[in-house]
């Protein structure tokens, strides 16, 4: 859309996601609440002004000469369904009609079929079909230059109508939403994030679930800690995109010593369920301590020493009582690479060295006799004394994080 013709429309009509509308009355008021506190901080951070914010059942009505920033910002917002920029006109017929012609003579094309859609809610002097029908005769006879033609099955342009009480609004697009439920509906969770694909298309699934993320980035203790480290400043940076209105914090913690480093007799993926589980009891401490219900994993299901079923219930016993949500086993590789790519991530799914070799059975208790070597809670009180707020102060610039 040019900003020529999104300077014509005055209103952006914001749609809620179809979850919110089947809540129960109360439930439902305290969803639109929210996603209206949210769409408000967008507006906000933006810079985008407007003059009235109006809550009407199944919609928000935004009063804005900056329609077209509006749209593209607002349907990043969880929560959000569909939006269309809109002229705003009385709900009397002469109104609408006369608005109608205003807006297919700038955006109607010539020698293209049209339809009339209409929507109405509450009491009027005419039905859906007469408005439908009455402006579909205006636009023939108004505008012969058009050469317009209809076409009620497959309009090659559609005149939108929606009649609400005394108001009506016009507009011949939608914008599509990212949907979800609004974010801060549902409990926090902490997201561990290693800086990958995987880990960052997990979180923002919880967070289009209406969770806000506590994002957590546990340091291993080696030489790629630095380089892992980036990444998840990265990662985080992404994600803060999408959680405007909320903290934007990463935790980062670090193991003192490596853990990847193994003994020369300890079986490489004995190691490597050892560190997750670690990873995950210093994850269960962050979340007790900021009243999170939850950890959130980007584990994936595939032949490997932690990505198991199998797996999944040896580093569950690490945390006893407490959930590990991983978002990405029923997804395969394409799937979370094109949702990658819709949130925002600039690298994508790289190609993965995997051995496909089928590794003997892991055994809880042979873990617990390494982790008794280890001293594994010596090394949880470490990893959380060393706990790092890092706020970043900056969008526009990576480095510039500080400690909060």
């Amino acid at each position: 859309m040019t900003s020529s013709l999104a300077d014509m429309f005055d209103t952006v009509i914001v749609r809620l996601g179809g979850e919110i509308g089947i809540k129960a009355p109360w439930t439902r008021k305290q969803y639109e609440r929210r996603l209206a506190s949210n769409i408000k901080a967008v507006l906000k951070h933006y810079n985008i002004t407007y003059s009235t914010l109006a809550r009407k059942q199944g919609r928000i009505y935004i009063k804005t000469h900056q329609t077209g920033k509006t749209a593209k910002k607002v349907s990043r917002v969880f929560g959000v369904s569909s939006l269309s920029p809109a002229l705003e006109t009385s709900s009397k017929l002469d109104d609408i009609l006369d608005t109608s012609l205003k807006l297919a003579e700038s955006r109607f094309e010539k020698e293209k079929s049209f339809a009339v859609r209409c929507h109405r809610v509450g009491k009027h002097p005419y039905t859906s079909k007469d408005i439908c029908t009455q402006v579909g005769k205006s636009l023939l006879t108004s505008l012969p230059e058009l050469n317009l033609r209809v076409n009620l099955k497959h309009p090659d342009q559609t005149m939108q109508v929606e009649a609400r009480e005394e108001k009506a609004y016009l507009f011949t697009h939608t914008i599509k939403g990212v949907g979800g439920l609004p974010l801060g509906t549902q409990p926090k969770l902490v997201c561990l994030l290693k800086g990958d694909m995987h880990s960052t298309v997990a979180c923002w699934m919880t967070m289009k679930r209406g969770c806000p993320p506590i994002l957590v980035h546990i340091e291993k203790g080696t030489t790629k800690s630095q380089k892992s480290s980036y990444k998840a400043k990265q990662a985080a940076r992404t994600l803060m995109k999408w959680n405007i209105g909320f903290p934007k914090k990463l935790r980062v913690t670090r193991f003192r010593r490596s853990l990847t480093k193994k003994p020369k007799d300890q079986p490489l993926e004995l190691t490597a369920i050892t560190c997750k589980r670690l990873m995950l009891r210093t994850a269960q401490r962050i979340a007790e301590a900021e009243n999170a219900e939850g950890i959130v994993t980007g584990d994936v299901l595939r032949k490997g020493a932690t990505q198991t079923i199998h797996s999944f219930r040896i580093q569950d016993e690490a945390v006893k009582g407490f959930p590990i949500y991983r978002p990405l086993v029923g997804l395969d590789k394409a799937e979370i690479a094109a949702t990658a790519k819709a949130i925002g991530l600039k690298e994508t799914v790289k190609k993965e060295s995997e051995n496909t070799k089928l590794r003997p059975r892991l055994e809880l208790e042979e873990i617990k006799g390494i982790e008794r070597k280890l001293n594994t809670e010596k090394l949880v009180k470490e990893a959380i004394k060393s706990l790092r707020k890092l706020e970043l102060q900056s969008s526009s610039q990576l480095s510039n994080y500080v400690e909060a």
